[in-house]
């Protein structure tokens, strides 16, 4: 058995659901924007949405166990050595989470250049 809890719910959607089971909290967070003008602002922007949503509900990156980005016209050249210089300024050196990265043509707003989505695992035993 299990309960869910729907967080900072928007018209359509939540910000996260947390499932709870006797022995974990697995937490979906929906995909996470950031403002700025260039990929690298949106991109710390995004990360600090999302350090605030995992310590809204009393977790870190370190429990996250997956990772879905979309980047807007994606060049590998240019924007992976970005995305990963940021992604390892929050998320360390080493342990990172199973990921997907997608570029993409547009996102859900034409100005966002990166959406990140995750979940996470805590633990409660």
């Amino acid at each position: 058995m299990f309960k869910k809890e729907y967080l900072e719910p928007n018209a359509g959607f939540s910000q996260v659901v947390k499932v709870e089971t006797k022995e974990t909290i697995t937490l979906y967070i929906s995909g996470q924007i950031g403002s700025g003008s260039n990929l690298e602002e949106q991109s710390i922007a995004t990360f600090k949405n999302m350090d605030e949503l995992l310590k809204t509900c009393k977790a870190s990156f370190q429990d996250v166990v997956k990772m879905n980005t979309y980047i807007v016209n994606f060049n590998p050249e240019i924007d992976l050595p970005i995305f990963r210089k940021v992604r390892r300024s929050f998320l360390g050196e080493t342990d990172y989470p199973a990921s997907t990265l997608v570029g993409v043509s547009v996102l859900g707003n034409r100005e966002w250049l990166i959406e990140i989505e995750a979940i996470a695992v805590i633990s409660k035993l």
